[in-house]
């Protein structure tokens, strides 16, 4: 049975952080609201978490899961960034965007992309999941949060309770942040190349 913490939005309660970041540090799969709405995270280093996550959302290894970084600093400690990318990624971040980029020999195989060894990665623009990543000191593992033959990702934490209750460790309940997940790009070439068109605005790339 998950726990159930009703956290500020705008303000989250520090204690309120600390026992999601402890949650996550036992290897737990957690629920935490996003700027584009809610995701399944875990630490990146825990194999059974990111299998947990995988077989709850009903993906395999192909599937791209996300880096959730707090900064730029951190995106190119996880990833190859150059400097046109680099430049993107400035004008964009933190922001409702996904970036799809080759990994560095920080990240472990399996998280990669198995042919291409590529992830996904993000910095939110949401103050709990900014808050939990400081709490953290790392970034997090994740997935939006839609399940398997559902057309719109989980949205409301009574809902994530509901259905997901026995299957995860802690649901970190921000309030409603809507349904419409992050724009994905790849820029392991440019120009971009967009693999889904989401929240974020694609007028920055000029792909509108």
């Amino acid at each position: 049975m998950a726990r159930y913490l009703a956290i500020h939005p705008q303000d989250p309660q520090p204690r309120l952080l600390a026992q999601a970041a402890e949650a996550v540090r036992a290897g737990g799969v957690v629920a935490i609201p996003t700027d584009s709405c809610y995701a399944l995270g875990c630490r990146l280093g825990d194999k059974d978490a990111v299998e947990r996550i995988r077989r709850i959302r009903g993906v395999d290894e192909r599937h791209h899961l996300t880096l959730m970084c707090r900064d730029l600093s951190e995106i190119a400690q996880f990833a190859r960034v150059d400097n046109a990318q680099y430049r993107l990624l400035k004008a964009t971040t933190p922001g409702s965007y996904t970036f799809i980029l080759e990994g560095t020999k920080e990240l472990p195989r399996r998280v990669l992309h198995p042919k291409r060894k590529t992830i996904g990665l993000r910095v939110p623009d949401h103050r709990v999941a900014q808050a939990l990543l400081a709490e953290l000191g790392e970034p997090l593992l994740t997935s939006t949060l839609m399940l398997p033959g559902d057309e719109a990702p989980l949205t409301e934490g009574w809902e994530i309770q509901d259905r997901l209750d026995s299957l995860l460790d802690l649901i970190l309940d921000g309030g409603y942040c809507g349904t419409e997940p992050t724009t994905i790009l790849d820029l392991t070439s440019l120009p971009p190349e967009l693999i889904r068109a989401g929240r974020g605005s694609l007028e920055p790339f000029g792909l509108e």
